[in-house]
C-alpha cells in the first residue's frame, strides 16, 4: 500500500513536473545557482587554504651564527630547534652555500661582484632558516634562543626586522578565514531565500487546486507528496546541470588559474574531491527543492 501511494505521487510529481515547462525551468535554474553558490564555497576553502600555506611559505627567520662557531655546534642547535613542537622546517645553510646562492641571484651585477672580490673573504655567514606551521608561532621560536649559552654563538636573529612583515602575514591570514566564513553564511542564506520564494510563488499558482483537493477529503500528504517530489526532481537537475557545470569550469579555468597562482590545480582539486562534490550538491539540491516545497504548500492545507 505505501509504495503504492509513493508510485502514485511520483507519477503525478513528474506529470506536474513535465506539464508546468517554463515553472520547472525557472525552479531548476534558481537550484543551479544555490547548489552553484554552495560548491564554490566548498572549492573556496581549498583554495583559502592552498592561498595561506603558500603565503605562510614565504615567511621564515633566520639564526646568523659567528664565524668561530663550529659547524658541528650549529648542526647540534638545528637538531634541539627541529624538536621545537611549531617548527615546521629547519635548514641549515653553511657560509660557502650562503656565497653561493648570492653569486647565482646576482652574476650580472658587476658592481656587486667587484665589491665581492675586492672583499676577498667570503663575508657570508652560517645560518638557519626556520619555518613555523603559522606566521603566529615565530615568536615563540625566537625566544628559544634567549638561553645565554646560545647567544655567545649567534651574530644576530632576523626576527625582530621581520616581526611587523610576519605579523601582517598574521593579519592577512586570519582575515581570509573571518572573511570567508562569513561571506559563505550570508551566500548560503541568500540561496536558501532565493530558493524558498521561488518555489513557494511557483505553488502559488496551484492554491485553489490545493483548496479543492482538501475540500473533497485528499489526505494532506496526498496533496503535498506531488509538490515535494516536483522539489526532488528538480533538486536532482539542478545537480546534473551544477555537476556539468564546474567539470568544464573547473577544466578550462586550471591552465589561467595556475598562470596567477603558480601551483594551485583547481581542477585537481575539483577531481579530487568529486564524490563530495556530488554529494553536497545532491544533498544542497534535493534538501532546498524538497524541503521548500514542503513548507510553502503547507500553508495552503488550512482550508
Amino acid at each position: 500500500m505505501f509504495f503504492t501511494s509513493l508510485k502514485r505521487i511520483l507519477r503525478a510529481g513528474w506529470a506536474g513536473f513535465t506539464r508546468e515547462g517554463g515553472m520547472a525551468a525557472a525552479n531548476i535554474f534558481i537550484l543551479v545557482m544555490a547548489v552553484s553558490v554552495f560548491t564554490s564555497l566548498f572549492l573556496f576553502n581549498f583554495v583559502s587554504q592552498f592561498m595561506i600555506s603558500e603565503i605562510q611559505k614565504k615567511v621564515d627567520i633566520s639564526v646568523y651564527f659567528n664565524y668561530e662557531t663550529p659547524e658541528e655546534e650549529i648542526l647540534k642547535i638545528k637538531e634541539d630547534v627541529s624538536k621545537i613542537p611549531e617548527v615546521k622546517e629547519v635548514e641549515y645553510v653553511s657560509s660557502n652555500q650562503a656565497l653561493e646562492s648570492f653569486l647565482r641571484k646576482h652574476q650580472d651585477d658587476e658592481i656587486l661582484m667587484e665589491s665581492l672580490q675586492a672583499v676577498e673573504t667570503n663575508p657570508f655567514l652560517a645560518s638557519l632558516n626556520i619555518k613555523s606551521y603559522q606566521a603566529s608561532q615565530y615568536a615563540a621560536i625566537s625566544s628559544f634562543f634567549d638561553n645565554t649559552l646560545l647567544k655567545e654563538k649567534i651574530q644576530k636573529i632576523d626576527y625582530q626586522e621581520r616581526q611587523p612583515v610576519i605579523e601582517k602575514i598574521f593579519v592577512l591570514t586570519s582575515n581570509i578565514k573571518k572573511g570567508g566564513i562569513v561571506f559563505s553564511l550570508i551566500l548560503a542564506l541568500i540561496a536558501i531565500l532565493v530558493v524558498f520564494n521561488t518555489i513557494r510563488l511557483a505553488i502559488y499558482n496551484f492554491r485553489e487546486e490545493i483548496r479543492i483537493q482538501k475540500l473533497v477529503g485528499a489526505s494532506d500528504w496526498f496533496i503535498r507528496g506531488p509538490f515535494v517530489a516536483q522539489g526532488m526532481f528538480s533538486g536532482l537537475f539542478a545537480t546534473l546541470i551544477s555537476l556539468v557545470f564546474f567539470t568544464l569550469l573547473t577544466w578550462g579555468l586550471n591552465s589561467t588559474i595556475d598562470n596567477v597562482f603558480s601551483g594551485l590545480n583547481i581542477f585537481g582539486i575539483f577531481l579530487a574531491q568529486f564524490w563530495w562534490i556530488l554529494l553536497l550538491q545532491i544533498f544542497c539540491g534535493v534538501f532546498l527543492g524538497t524541503i521548500s516545497s514542503l513548507i510553502a504548500v503547507r500553508r495552503h492545507l488550512d482550508v
